[in-house]
């Protein structure tokens, strides 16, 4: 794997779609931790995407921050 640090875009089948270094890669969901959900930021444990949930949640707040800006009056 080239980066160590990806977000999850969703599941379609046997694989898991996580964004790596701006481009979404086709991961078996073998190689995903079974608690990892769309959304979550995820590291790669040489073994498998382990959900990251400081990470995640510090994405989450940061979304929020944008999202909120963009709706002020």
């Amino acid at each position: 794997m080239k980066g160590t640090i990806g977000i999850i875009e969703g599941f379609e089948g046997e694989f898991c779609k996580i964004e790596i270094d701006g481009n979404v890669e086709a991961v078996s969901k073998l190689k995903v931790d079974a608690s990892a959900k769309r959304g979550d930021v995820v590291e790669w444990n040489g073994g498998k995407w382990i959900p990251n949930p400081s990470l995640t949640k510090k994405r989450t707040k940061e979304i929020k921050t944008l999202m909120d800006d963009v709706w002020e009056d």
